[in-house]
């Protein structure tokens, strides 16, 4: 491997632009927001630099690394803290730093009359710095910084306007589910130096070759579980709706480039070790077909704007997660759907924020309506998105998913047939939701109330959504041109990632026209729900009993409440009393036997010299009497 010491710029400048902002205070509240946007636009123009000098080399060399310090060294437990960009890496630096800088730009118009702008921006560097952490690390113990520290970043911004007890609360509820997400990873790395005595990547790797398939396993399934809580998978997903709490920016930046995209690496990062872990593997694809649905079916029921686009990612990483699970013909075809989703994701939340910049910051769609005439460049750039999302040609989603139906349906036997069908299912969903958002958002009638006057964004929020509307259309066929992604990943997948199923169920194009298809059946139903019929502006509440419950996210808070929650209550009451009757009891025994025994002894003690004396009567008297009984 190519030894660089360029590497840590990636991280050290929006690391340097957070901890700068945050100690400079009030000082830097006129300039802070330039700078934040300077280190994550510097970082991006690194991490171009490094593709330039990556594709100058030969394939076998690209992969470089850098060695930062060791970090520990106790007998035979040793890690280095170290840097590796590889192909794999480079696709998410450039996604991370790319679309991350193009919400800085954004984030400074949007958040321009907040009093903490400058604190945002911090937050969102240290966002970007950990989120790179995470993704350069060179083993499962440097990831797991970057990955707290992915954790930390999003609380603080979740939580940003903290002085609303809502918005405190869901950042509180995102923290603690993805804590229990972190215990995974932790278990895992434990197990993998427990069982192959290394936590590094290639050290991992080499000794994967001759481990036990039960200690793989083992590993794969607690990275699993660490990924769920990451990506909000099932069942650690309830948090994800929650998280729409913080600033739009915010949403946009955990939904498109960092936060849910981390279980989907850390995932196909170890695709050496669920390659050797069937069972593993196979948890993975059922979490993903779980979760493809879960999301979608509460995507359809949210009056919410951002709510609604917060399921579709639910959904979309669920498309990622059960493409991985299917192995080395799945890998590439999960990053590049991950990248288009990217680009069309982070471009409908900017478009979202921009609605609500002009509708007074309100997120109910059934108040919206006609707002494609007031919102020209929001509704085609957020329209370009919403193509891109359902899969229409030439499209970026129609690409990247159709790939996924096709990989899904080439698994083989009635695994393919039944995987296939949940992704086509997913398909018509998606479109539904989708079409249903850009119905009641902006070609229905208009709803709004008489004080409200909907207008275009100022420059710096419609730049960006122009930008990324231009990768929605473009980036899809880019990376499936030639196989150009797939074969730009091949070196970090090993040799078996050429590989791909031999059976072959449908063809491409019979996969495309039944994708195509599904999609016409979501958006023919949404349209003759939506835009050929009145739209209420208040919900209507007499609804069957599956969209009350699909408004209610399926019952999943109400589930971890009754299964979770309230017997942790009981148990942690129990526990209480145990430590208080038993513990505590214990204690507090002791301590009544020993002031009993001294209040006892204390009485003997009178000052008097009468009681003196008759106690040295009945100690003499006490003695002889026993001397007396001895000799006898």
């Amino acid at each position: 491997m190519v030894t660089s010491s360029s590497l840590v710029y990636l991280i050290a400048l929006p690391l340097f632009g957070a901890i700068t902002l945050l100690l400079a205070g009030r000082r830097a509240d006129k300039w802070g927001h330039l700078l934040g946007t300077a280190m994550s636009a510097s970082s991006f123009g690194v991490g171009l630099y490094q593709l330039s000098q990556m594709l100058s080399r030969p394939t076998e060399e690209r992969a470089i690394g850098q060695k930062l310090f060791t970090w520990i060294d106790v007998a035979s437990f040793q890690v280095d803290a170290g840097l590796l960009l590889d192909q794999l890496s480079i696709c998410f630096v450039l996604l991370i730093t790319g679309v991350g800088t193009l919400i800085h730009i954004y984030s400074i118009s949007y958040m321009s009359h907040d009093e903490n702008r400058r604190r945002f921006f911090a937050y969102l560097n240290l966002f970007i710095a950990a989120m790179l952490l995470l993704v350069l690390g060179d083993s499962y113990l440097t990831l797991y910084v970057g990955w707290e520290g992915v954790g930390l970043a999003s609380y603080l911004l979740i939580g940003f306007w903290n002085q609303k007890p809502a918005y405190a609360t869901a950042s509180k509820k995102a923290f603690v589910m993805n804590r229990i997400g972190d215990m995974g990873l932790s278990f895992a790395i434990m197990i993998a130096f427990a069982t192959l005595g290394t936590v590094s990547f290639a050290g991992v790797k080499e000794a994967s070759e001759g481990a036990s398939e039960t200690a793989l396993t083992a590993i794969g399934i607690m990275l699993l579980v660490a990924a769920a809580g990451k990506s909000a998978q099932f069942p650690l997903q309830a948090w994800l709706g929650d998280a729409m709490a913080g600033p739009t920016p915010v949403s946009a930046l955990i939904h498109a480039a960092t936060m849910v995209t981390a279980g989907v690496y850390l995932i196909v990062r170890s695709n050496f070790i669920f390659d050797a872990a069937p069972t593993a593997q196979l948890i993975v694809v059922i979490v993903g077909a779980i979760t493809l649905l879960f999301g979608a079916v509460i995507g359809t029921a949210k009056d919410d704007i951002k709510k609604a686009l917060a399921a579709s990612t639910m959904s979309q990483i669920g498309y990622m997660v059960l493409c991985a699970g299917l192995g080395p013909a799945g890998y590439a075809f999960a990053i590049m759907h991950l990248l288009t989703h990217g680009f069309f994701k982070a471009g409908m939340f900017l478009g979202a924020g921009s609605v609500m910049h002009g509708m007074n910051d309100s997120v109910d769609m059934r108040r919206y309506g006609g707002l494609r005439k007031f919102m020209p460049i929001t509704f085609i750039t957020f329209g370009l998105g919403y193509l891109a999302i359902i899969g229409v040609p030439p499209f970026a989603g129609f690409y990247s998913k159709d790939l996924i139906i096709e990989t899904a349906f080439n698994a083989g036997g009635f695994k393919g047939i039944l995987l296939g069908s949940i992704t086509l299912l997913g398909a018509v969903i998606t479109a539904f939701y989708m079409t249903r958002v850009m119905i009641l958002t902006f070609t229905s009638p208009k709803r709004w109330e008489e004080d409200q006057h909907p207008h275009e964004s100022p420059f710096l929020m419609w730049f960006p959504m122009v930008i990324l509307s231009i990768g929605s259309v473009t980036s899809g066929l880019l990376f499936y041109r030639g196989d150009a992604l797939k074969n730009w990943l091949n070196p970090v997948f090993g040799d078996h990632g050429k590989d791909h199923y031999e059976e072959h169920l449908f063809e491409p194009i019979v996969v495309s026209a039944m994708a195509l298809t599904a999609v016409a059946i979501g958006v023919g139903i949404a349209i003759m729900k939506y835009q050929l019929s009145e739209i209420d502006a208040v919900a209507p509440q007499n609804v069957s009993i599956f969209t009350r419950i699909a408004r209610k996210d399926l019952l999943q808070d109400s589930f971890n409440e009754s299964v979770f929650m309230r017997p942790g209550q009981v148990l942690t009451r129990l526990l209480v009393k145990g430590d208080e009757n038993v513990v505590d009891g214990a204690v507090r025994g002791i301590g009544r036997t020993a002031l009993g025994a001294g209040a006892t002894l204390r009485r003997t003690q009178s000052g008097f010299a009468r009681s003196y004396a008759a106690l040295i009567l009945i100690g003499a008297v006490a003695l002889i009497a026993g001397i007396w009984v001895v000799t006898l």
